[in-house]
């Protein structure tokens, strides 16, 4: 959203605030809405043991909280007169929590829901392992919640959990990175992914002159959406007579982790004297990528192109590090997965080719083929426009 206002519901990050200093858990529940913010939450051997205490905390001081207001007297909000209707739950499972692009992405899904009315919740491990989120997903069965927002580590692996949920009457959207299709019951895409792949080639090639040594730095192996997009990016290079000298030589992996992310790029120039350019489609690793290389003679040399959030890469763009990248915005990723839940438990929807549903103020969205839903085109950021943006 170009030149959006700052106070959207799309631009929420606090950009100036780095992801290993501060942790944020919000919880909506029966209409009280809570952010716990622990801005000492360091890295290191005990800092998953800190974030998940504070998390726990989180959600018993809301539990403590809602029952209080349960129990006050004239407290009429959500009653018919003769009982009380629940609001819809929603819970956001994103791949990992402490993520930066994911927390883009939470910020419109906990727009979303309070402009439904539902309940807002976010669970999630701190690691993108493949069956990490699994025992998350058994939790919210257990608790009825009425719709498990979900992007997947593995497509397959929370598969078995997945059914069980649908089986206890929940509605499955997946977001960001889909499950199996047969586990869910529609996907919200950012973009085409065959676009997201073409504007990455069509960026790396332009930035190195249409000829040398590439390399690929994704997140997790078993990515469905990195994965996707590594797919069309190799099909393209092979296919596209305006890339034959253009070869790829690597493809490595950070794990969304920025650390290993960073070690991983210094491994590939060291692997690879002769590299002109990285191709990163992750925010995480496209951001300490154009950490390591600000700092050393490949600055301005090796080109670094990928999908970023552009108030993390602003000052490699300003400084010439990286000349431009892409992205869409996602927050709006998390807004229409929300009205898709409510969609689909209203029966707005079913996930059918063709069903409609209103979402919000992005409008009118639709179920395509293979039950996705396409949020919108993907955006190139260079030192032109960049300022033109706040997420």
């Amino acid at each position: 959203m170009r030149g959006a206002p700052r106070d959207s519901i799309f631009r929420r990050l606090r950009p100036n605030e780095p992801p290993d200093t501060w942790h944020q858990v919000t919880i909506t529940m029966k209409g009280i809405t809570m952010k716990l913010v622990n801005t000492l939450a360091p890295r290191g051997a005990g800092a998953g043991r800190r974030i998940a205490a504070f998390a726990a905390l989180a959600t018993t001081v809301a539990l403590v909280a809602t029952g209080c207001a349960a129990a006050t007297p004239g407290d009429d909000a959500g009653s018919d007169g003769e009982g009380t209707t629940e609001a819809l739950s929603i819970a956001f499972l994103p791949k990992q929590l402490n993520n930066p692009y994911t927390d883009v992405v939470l910020s419109g899904g906990e727009a979303g829901t309070e402009e439904i009315g539902g309940e807002y919740s976010v669970v999630g491990p701190l690691e993108a392992s493949a069956s990490s989120q699994v025992s998350f997903i058994n939790t919210l069965t257990q608790q009825g919640t009425k719709v498990i927002v979900i992007a997947a580590n593995d497509p397959d692996a929370v598969g078995p959990a997945l059914e069980e949920a649908r089986a206890g009457g929940a509605k499955i959207v997946a977001f960001d990175s889909d499950t199996n299709p047969d586990y869910r019951d529609v996907f919200i895409s950012q973009v085409v992914s065959k676009d997201v792949a073409l504007i990455q080639v069509e960026q790396i090639a332009e930035q190195i002159g249409g000829s040398g040594e590439i390399a690929i730095l994704s997140a997790t192996a078993n990515a469905t959406n990195q994965n996707e997009w590594i797919k069309f990016i190799e099909e393209e290079l092979a296919s596209n007579p305006e890339y034959a000298d253009i070869t790829l030589v690597a493809k490595v992996y950070g794990d969304d982790d920025d650390a290993k992310s960073f070690q991983e790029a210094q491994g590939l120039l060291s692997a690879y004297p002769n590299l002109k350019g990285i191709i990163s489609p992750t925010t995480v690793g496209i951001a300490a990528t154009a950490r390591y290389l600000s700092t050393t003679d490949y600055k301005g040399k090796v080109a670094l192109v990928g999908l970023g959030l552009p108030n993390e890469m602003r000052e490699f763009v300003k400084d010439g590090t990286v000349k431009e990248f892409a992205l869409w915005d996602p927050a709006q990723l998390g807004y229409v997965a929300a009205f898709a839940g409510q969609a689909l438990v209203d029966g707005t929807i079913t996930g059918a080719v063709g069903d409609t549903f209103m979402a919000g103020e992005l409008g009118e969205k639709e179920v395509g083929e293979g039950g996705i839903v396409i949020v919108g085109p993907p955006t190139r950021f260079n030192a032109d426009n960049i300022d033109d943006y706040d997420f």
